[in-house]
């Protein structure tokens, strides 16, 4: 005899799917099993759990998979929504089947432990729990299913771990420049001379378009005004992490920059071969720093550079946001002629060895 067919059960590929309505809400989705035993007994539990919502308030389980699925659908235009999802994907073989209430920091032990074993920095390893508590607490305040419930009561809460491994900044001196400038290949060298003039992020270097060049006639020079989101590639990418526009003002060195690679591409600023870069950190960023003796020097550390040298050379709180592109209550990319030639005086001082080198004091408390 055949298999006896049980309402809300459709065979695809092999594979049980549910269809059912009850109370009025439509269930739907795969079970992932071929046996019709055990899609039955899910489909019961699908109904008990929508029963249970329905009449006496009790959410129904949902796994962390569930959850994450559910983030990364709702926050596809989020500027790092690529890291989250890296992130994402080293926590999940560790957490994804467990029920988002049962979720502890006793259930993370595992993907703590193996990520320290890797030789992962805590700021790392704090990156993919700080993402698990924000999806526990979408969770248990935003989250709202069919039945005007959370999906869960309360979040659980997920403590980040001390960061006594933290590695500090390292802007360059005058004299590490030099070195690195002289290992880096023609189309990195450019690059990092770019970044660490503008204090421009890895990601608005190899994204720099020429269309968002803006002449200053007033001031003989020009400057960048970068989208805060981007079509590339037929989809919408954010570019510049606040989620603002941001103004580029082109100093001296800068400018010698931009019209040396002015003509080599009608579309991308820097390229490679004909192509853009997707990103600073590559074989030859590693071979140059090992070369020049600067063996843990990051790419974002020639954004503290410039930020470094501003500062010394006295440049105010507030130019140094602007010029560095920091979020602030301002308008960045509205400017006077009179403002944007304070800017450019000021961005100009980063280029004046005497006026930015700082003197440094050793501190020594006392007893």
């Amino acid at each position: 005899m055949g298999q006896k067919r049980t309402s809300g059960l459709i065979k695809r590929g092999g594979c049980w799917h549910i269809d059912k309505k009850i109370f009025g809400q439509r269930i739907r989705g795969t079970t992932g099993t071929k046996s019709f035993e055990e899609a039955q007994a899910l489909l019961a539990r699908r109904i008990e759990e929508l029963r249970q919502a329905v009449i006496f308030g009790v959410r129904p389980e949902r796994v962390f998979a569930e959850a994450a699925i559910k983030y990364l659908r709702d926050n596809q235009d989020k500027g790092s929504i690529d890291s989250d999802a890296s992130h994402l994907r080293m926590i999940m073989p560790y957490i994804k089947d467990i029920a988002l209430h049962r979720m502890h920091m006793g259930t993370l032990q595992s993907f703590i432990e193996a990520r320290k074993k890797e030789g992962r920095k805590t700021r790392t390893i704090n990156h993919g729990l700080k993402i698990v508590r924000h999806i526990l607490n979408l969770a248990a305040s935003e989250w709202i299913d069919e039945n005007g419930l959370t999906w869960i009561l309360t979040a659980p809460k997920i403590k980040l771990l001390p960061e006594y491994d933290t590695r500090a900044p390292q802007p360059l001196s005058w004299e590490q420049e030099d070195r690195l400038v002289a290992a880096l290949p023609e189309h990195l060298r450019n690059m990092a001379l770019f970044s660490m003039y503008t204090g421009s992020r890895d990601r608005e270097v190899c994204r720099l378009r020429w269309e968002w060049e803006v002449r200053i006639p007033q001031l003989n020079a020009s400057a960048f005004i970068i989208p805060a989101f981007a079509m590339l590639n037929g989809e919408r990418v954010r570019l510049i992490k606040n989620g603002q526009e941001r103004l580029i003002i082109l100093n001296k060195t800068a400018q010698k920059v931009i019209e040396t690679v002015r003509g080599q591409d009608s579309e991308f600023v820097f390229t490679y071969r004909g192509k853009p870069i997707d990103r600073m950190l590559n074989s030859g960023w590693k071979a140059a720093r090992q070369c020049s003796n600067l063996p843990t020097l990051r790419v974002h550390d020639l954004k503290h550079t410039y930020g470094r040298r501003l500062r010394a050379a006295g440049v105010s709180y507030e130019d140094r946001q602007d010029l560095l592109g920091h979020k602030s209550g301002r308008i960045t990319t509205h400017y006077s002629a009179a403002e944007m030639s304070k800017l450019l005086e000021a961005a100009n001082k980063a280029c004046d060895k005497q006026a930015s080198t700082p003197t440094l004091m050793l501190l020594k408390k006392v007893v």
